[in-house]
């Protein structure tokens, strides 16, 4: 499994169709309509991933 965001080989399933990148650290959900993406929050919540805040490359 390659993450959706990096490209990256370091992820592993921390649910059910729900995985977390070592490399960019985001986690993602696979469903019918597609992936969505979420960053962590310090406090371990999940938040809305947002390409345009981030310089993750």
């Amino acid at each position: 499994m390659h993450c959706p965001v990096c490209g990256g080989k370091a992820t592993g399933k921390v649910g059910v169709e729900q995985y977390y990148c070592w490399d960019c650290c985001v986690e993602y959900r696979l469903n019918k309509e597609g992936v969505n993406i979420f960053e962590v929050g310090e406090d371990g919540s999940l938040v809305s991933f947002d390409p345009a805040n981030e310089n993750l490359l």
